[in-house]
């Protein structure tokens, strides 16, 4: 698969601008860059790429704050992380593009009003939350790599300590980043013409984007970063259902 110049330097602008939101929220990555690198190229080449992308950036930020990881409250998500991977990759292989872009932009949608909607300190949920999350996480992250998302919203009802909440979700990002590489080897999906050599085209643009977000994170309110956000991702969920459905 080849790509022009101007697709990689779009992209390139796209990696940067998502992973400024990841240095200063610990997620959300590929929920802002994968609606739009879908405009650019074929969901399934997007989905891969910004999987090698998130496991260096995770790797990286989950080993600078490991010691704020609370394995205590992740090891509960990992078995139903597990089985919902195995559902999402099956459901990545076997259906077409068309409603797969249809699945993401409701997707999307309902994460940005919800986001959007929300008031006040997240609501604390019990234990048990964790099997439909990580059931849904699991299959978000091997469907689109989103599932970071609704871990993130599992974490926060959970634990108030902003920087285990932090720690904690790149460490559920770096774990199914992780997986995602095994299961996307086997699969046949990291076997695409160029899709190494795109991933170390975005690569700088990610790191830049990872090392501002840090720096910022201790000037910037979060909450109003956030918002932004959640008002681009309603564009964008949009723009992928209006593509969807053309």
């Amino acid at each position: 698969m080849d790509f022009s110049l101007e697709t990689v330097a779009l992209a390139s602008l796209v990696v940067a601008f998502a992973y400024i939101a990841f240095g200063l929220t610990g997620f959300g990555s590929t929920v802002i860059a994968l609606p739009l690198l879908a405009q650019l190229m074929p969901l399934k080449f997007a989905v891969p790429l910004l999987m090698l992308l998130d496991l260096v950036a995770t790797l990286s930020f989950g080993l600078r704050f490991r010691k704020g990881i609370r394995f205590d409250e992740f090891a509960w998500l990992v078995p139903f992380l597990l089985a919902g991977m195995a559902l999402g990759l099956t459901v990545l292989i076997q259906v077409a593009e068309r409603p797969l872009l249809a699945v993401l932009g409701v997707f999307v949608l309902a994460y940005a009003v919800y986001g959007m909607a929300r008031r006040g300190a997240p609501p604390r949920l019990a234990r048990a939350w964790c099997a439909p999350v990580g059931l849904a996480g699991g299959a978000f992250s091997a469907l689109f790599g989103t599932g970071g998302v609704l871990l993130a919203l599992y974490n926060a009802g959970r634990l108030r300590d902003k920087a285990e909440l932090r720690a904690t979700n790149a460490a559920g990002i770096m774990f199914t980043s992780l997986v995602r590489v095994v299961l996307f080897a086997l699969a046949g999906l990291l076997a695409q013409d160029n899709l190494l050599w795109m991933a170390g085209c975005l690569a700088p643009a990610m790191l830049a984007g990872m090392l501002l977000g840090n720096r910022l994170h201790a000037v910037v309110a979060a909450a109003t970063v956030v918002r932004v956000l959640y008002a681009i991702l309603i564009g964008s969920g949009s723009a992928l259902l209006v593509r969807a459905w053309a």
